[in-house]
């Protein structure tokens, strides 16, 4: 069975097609990170203007130009995410799935990210616990079987993605702010500044980062010659967000009792986090996955991977385009 996936949710058009027998046959991503620097974020008019613009060329490159009436189905990202982007992928998803007579599938981003792993480990099975960290969603989710998932854990301020993206614009890194923070800390001192970690001893699994992102804002409107400390900021700021993932992580796995713990998301590309979460394989005795760092951030691979497990409805196009759909609503 051949599902194509689109993906329109944010900044990245994307378009993919899974085998069920063969696994992943073809991909491409098209990402707007230029278009929108300037602005230090998302424009989402700009968005989804340019979501319009490239959804046929990358359609023809991700598929490679595969004969398209051989497809089983299409699953589109119908949310969360920028509504007017989602419209558009969702738009085009409706115009194939009428045009070839195929079954369509509208899907959850959220929970794409957290099965995205398994594109690569499909021998994997539930229960397992999933952290799932990007410039919009932080989340620690008890994934307890396909289609069941409980938020145990989430922030209840910035996501850690968008603290990132925060920092660097307080030090003119640019954007995305995730690559640059992570680049610099390597020639940086962790210890060198000492950054408060929200919530660390809370109790709870919850997450705070905005304190930390405003204890950066007051550091560095001190320093006098911000260049030559950047990259000590840059690694105490990302060690204190990591100490607070990994202390909640470690609390959840006595909580749930789970022995697999899933990376997912923008943030799950940073190797430093990677190497953090790693380390927990052999101090707990737990499995730990992520999948590739081209398919931790958005992408159309995930989306068709998701769209085939799904059952298939009856083809409905009234407008499934939502942007806040919560994970544990699927």
């Amino acid at each position: 069975m051949i599902t194509l996936g689109i993906e329109t949710s944010c900044d990245e058009t994307a378009v993919a097609l899974f085998d069920s027998t063969q696994g992943l046959l073809h991909e491409a991503v098209y990402s707007q990170i230029d278009l929108h620097a300037d602005f230090g974020g998302v424009v989402p008019e700009l968005a989804s203007r340019d979501h319009c613009r490239k959804l046929l060329e990358i359609l023809s490159t991700g598929t490679n130009n595969f004969d398209l009436t051989q497809i089983d189905r299409i699953a589109y990202t119908a949310g969360p995410g920028l509504l007017g982007a989602l419209i558009v992928g969702e738009a085009f998803a409706q115009g194939l799935a009428l045009a070839l007579n195929k079954p369509l599938i509208p899907v959850n981003h959220l929970e794409a990210h957290v099965l995205a792993p398994f594109l690569d480990f499909q021998d994997h099975d539930f229960p397992f616990t999933c952290l799932l960290v990007s410039g919009g969603h932080s989340l620690i989710i008890d994934a307890q079987k396909f289609e069941s998932y409980k938020i145990i854990g989430q922030s209840l301020d910035d996501a850690i993605g968008e603290a990132f993206d925060k920092v660097a614009k307080l030090m003119h890194l640019g954007y995305p702010g995730g690559p640059m923070i992570e680049q610099k800390a390597l020639d940086g001192d962790p210890k060198k500044y000492v950054f408060p970690r929200p919530m660390l001893h809370s109790g709870t699994l919850d997450m705070s980062f905005s304190g930390l992102k405003t204890a950066v804002l007051y550091e560095v409107q001190k320093i006098n010659d911000l260049p030559a400390e950047i990259p000590h900021i840059a690694a105490s700021f990302q060690q204190a967000a990591f100490d607070v993932l990994e202390k909640k992580i470690v609390q959840s796995f006595l909580e749930t009792g789970n022995e697999t713990l899933v990376l997912a998301g923008g943030v799950a590309a940073n190797k430093t986090l990677r190497q953090r979460m790693s380390s927990l394989q052999e101090a707990l005795g737990v499995k730990v996955l992520y999948p590739p760092i081209k398919h931790c951030t958005d992408n159309a691979a995930m989306i068709a991977y998701l769209g085939s497990l799904k059952d298939i409805g009856k083809n409905d196009y009234n407008s499934s385009a939502t942007a806040k759909w919560p994970l544990n609503m699927i």
